[in-house]
């Protein structure tokens, strides 16, 4: 935009009329910069209004939700306390906390050394190491879904809870594992090797130099396993579907949807409940995600 300005700002009086040249510089430079701002107007009405409908439904009557009409009258806050009111809806709330805070962190933890180690260490089968690791991001989780069903559920006992989703992430995350060593090339060996010169031993190597300078590769994983873990449908659904209790928002919204499924104004409020930290949590650490997951790609 500064470049643009500064191609259409006027000229030095003293300098003389314009060139038709430069006029049509600043023709093309004006209907250059309309455009560019046009198309990302356009592509942001494209993302956002959706999410608007939604909330303006949420906020509708019963009645009126069911018309054309877009915008609501009056403003039905209390549609949001309905849902609120609605028997198990908060312990889907904490069930889905818990599934994605503790899993985000186990993942986080276990998956950092090993991707430190694959970075940074040279020792016999480090590439076939990483070429195991790929090759687990290619593996689809249906494939392994009955032998993992039947070591939980049958062998563990553990149907009916969210544990046999949680503990497995205390073991490591193929796509963390990869992301985190793709970001831990990008910081250089120097700084290793200055912390070892005062004594440093690699664990507090680790925690002492690599995981400050990590944060943003931190942070890009963290964020993906988050939203893996709080959108999970398909986990919950095999586990905890027998047991009410340990249901989660993204498994009870869908129960939800049948219960209300001609109120529609308390579906897309459920909706927006369940949308909502998602929406938070990526608005305040895009920052941090952003440069994660660009820095990732910088060294291979």
């Amino acid at each position: 935009m500064a470049q643009a300005l500064d191609t259409l700002k006027v000229t030095d009086p003293s300098a003389g009329p314009a060139t038709p040249a430069e006029r049509v510089a600043r023709r093309k430079a004006l209907l250059n910069w309309i455009a560019v701002h046009a198309l990302g107007v356009a592509a942001a009405l494209f993302f956002v209004l959706p999410f608007v409908f939604l909330f303006l439904t949420s906020l509708m009557s019963d009645q009126q939700a069911l018309t054309r009409d877009l915008w609501p009258h009056p403003f039905e806050w209390s549609n949001y306390r309905k849902v609120f009111d609605t028997p198990g809806f908060l312990t889907w709330w904490k069930n889905t906390l818990l599934y994605a805070g503790l899993g985000t962190v186990l993942t986080v933890v276990s998956s950092l050394p090993v991707a430190y180690a694959l970075a940074k260490f040279r020792f016999r089968g480090r590439h076939l190491s990483l070429m195991l690791v790929v090759s687990m991001m290619m593996l689809p989780p249906q494939v392994v879904v009955i032998p993992m069903y039947l070591f939980w559920a049958k062998q563990l006992d553990m149907s009916g809870t969210l544990w046999p989703l949680i503990i497995p992430m205390a073991f490591g995350d193929a796509f963390s594992i990869f992301l985190l060593r793709q970001f831990l090339l990008t910081i250089p060996n120097e700084y290793l090797d200055a912390a070892k010169v005062d004594g440093c031993g690699e664990l507090r190597t680790l925690l002492k130099v690599v995981l400050p300078m990590a944060r943003p590769g931190i942070a890009a994983v963290a964020l993906f396993q988050f939203f893996y873990a709080w959108n999970d449908y398909f986990g919950p659904q095999i586990y905890a579907s027998e047991n009410p209790a340990a249901w989660t928002l993204s498994y009870g919204l869908e129960s939800f949807k049948g219960a209300h499924h001609t109120d529609w104004n308390l579906t897309m409020a459920a909706t927006v409940l369940v949308m909502a930290p998602v929406i938070l949590v990526f608005f305040f650490a895009q920052k941090a995600f952003v440069e994660g997951v660009t820095l990732t790609g910088v060294k291979g």
